[in-house]
């Protein structure tokens, strides 16, 4: 092995021009995300109903809203760090299936804590989406469009909030049951999950991951070819260029140590805001609207026409703009548009009270949300760490920033009591403002390759030269098959 990088499956990655294989590998990763919203968001909608008709207290409806989300923290974990040990392909289509078996289950929930076991079903694979979705959309995607793409992918979400509304309040709108209305919305989130099953298992394994973890530049070259409809060539590799790091060694290295700060931290802090004001939005604007009876239909149609004009735009505007202004960048101005809203929402007496201003100020909210940090982390953490840990990293990432979700929906109910609307904003343009911080810990990414941001060219580099000390020295091993520990010990 000589000391020149050959990468030319990935170079032929970076350089290709957008296509229909893009598209393709968009579409799929993208279906699972929109499932991935829909599910999360709509138990907000659903639990408003259960309240009533089960007799919920305030600790079980936080219990209910929250459960898949502690439930991703540990899909994202575990199928994060198995998508780099087994591939990427081999877990994709079972992580579709644990969600469309955890959907339709949790719509025949008998009880409370049936309900709670299958929602937390749901989120194992919720949980192991996120990174293998990112991260497969990020490795098949151009230095020039990668956020775009991932973003787009990220962007499905919007379809999956404003789709869960719509459904609501058409079902209850045709006057269905109450009962039988919630178990229809649970359902239907096994749809979209079930349409990619058969999809993601068809789709190639990542040409990155071939080439450069497994060595196998040959089935790299015919993955990236076959799944481009020939579109895209390359050549093959001579050899293997990177082995897996061990997880202790990966956390361990003082690089990726800090940017698992960066990514983990960062979400953390977002997600606690985010996903608190968001799945109990339906609580937020009944609060905002005032102690009297609203129907259910009327507390839904305010919050989508609120999500529908402020934060749509933003998660597309965000995608195809993060290249042009900097994937750090927007996560900066995000947080920084967030800390301004969440303390005028905060500090300004009686907002909380008014409807007009609130829906301004709470839809600048999701506008700042989406065109930054929701969209950001999501595809920093699917960029910044080695081929061999990218999963790994990401799924880390994501599953710290799930406990935040969780806690933030958990303890909303108790905080509105406790401080009030006006204090929970306060708090979390505090975390808004921490999360802004933490993004100064990752590096830019955008108009790069992908190796570059990672390091994947320093660790092979590497590599190749603690080889060459051990082929000198009179190893048996030859170069092309460098030990793991040589591998685990790089930094």
């Amino acid at each position: 092995m000589s000391g020149t990088r050959q990468a030319t499956v990935s170079d032929a990655l970076n350089e290709a021009p957008l296509s229909a294989f893009h598209t393709k590998a968009l579409f799929t990763s993208g279906m699972g995300f929109f499932t991935d919203a829909y599910d999360l968001f709509i138990i907000g909608t659903v639990t408003t109903l259960l309240a009533t008709q089960w007799h919920l207290t305030t600790s079980q409806t936080g219990l209910i809203n929250s459960t898949t989300l502690i439930a991703a923290f540990v899909g994202a974990f575990v199928f994060g760090r198995l998508a780099d040990v087994l591939g990427r392909k081999r877990i994709y289509g079972l992580l579709a299936t644990i969600m469309t078996v955890g959907a339709l289950a949790s719509a025949f929930a008998p009880s409370f804590m049936w309900l709670v076991i299958f929602r937390f079903v749901l989120g194992i694979g919720i949980g192991g989406d996120y990174p293998v979705s990112a991260v497969i959309m990020s490795e098949y995607s151009n230095r020039q469009n990668r956020g775009r793409l991932v973003g787009l992918v990220f962007a499905m979400q919007a379809v999956g909030l404003v789709v869960g509304p719509i459904v609501g309040i058409t079902l209850l709108g045709a006057g269905v049951n109450h009962d039988l209305a919630w178990r229809l919305m649970l359902g239907l989130g096994a749809i979209p999950s079930a349409a990619v099953i058969y999809m993601r298992m068809r789709m190639p394994e990542s040409p990155r991951y071939l080439e450069r973890v497994r060595g196998q530049s040959e089935r790299a070259v015919a993955a990236i070819s076959s799944f481009s409809d020939g579109t895209v060539t390359a050549s093959e590799a001579p050899s293997k260029v990177q082995r897996h790091m061990g997880v202790l060694s990966f956390l361990t290295t003082p690089r990726y140590l800090l940017y698992l700060v960066g990514t983990a931290g960062s979400w953390f802090l977002f997600d606690y805001a985010y996903y608190g004001n968001s799945v109990s939005a339906p609580l937020i604007v009944k609060g905002v609207l005032g102690s009297g009876k609203h129907p259910i239909i009327q507390v839904l149609s305010i919050d989508l026409i609120i999500f529908a004009v402020a934060a749509v735009p933003a998660y597309y505007l965000g995608a195809f703009f993060m290249d042009r202004i900097g994937h750090k960048r927007l996560q900066f101005i995000g947080f920084a548009g967030l800390v301004g809203v969440f303390l005028l929402i905060g500090a300004i007496p009686g907002v909380t009270k008014d409807i007009a201003p609130f829906m301004v100020l709470f839809g600048l909210s999701y506008f700042f949300a989406n065109f930054g940090p929701n969209q950001t982390t999501f595809v920093l953490s699917g960029e910044v760490y080695p081929v061999s840990q990218r999963t790994t990293g990401h799924g880390i990432s994501a599953g710290i920033a799930k406990v935040g979700a969780f806690i933030g929906v958990y303890l909303f109910p108790v905080l509105d009591k406790s401080l009030g609307l006006s204090g929970i904003m306060l708090l979390v343009a505090g975390f808004s403002a921490l999360g802004f911080l933490c993004t100064f810990l990752v590096p830019e990414p955008a108009g790069r390759n992908l190796e570059e941001v990672s390091g994947d060219t320093d660790l092979e580099l590497e590599v190749v030269r603690r080889a060459e000390e051990i082929v000198s020295a009179g190893s048996q091993d030859s170069p092309g098959d460098v030990p793991a520990p040589v591998a685990e010990k790089v930094s």
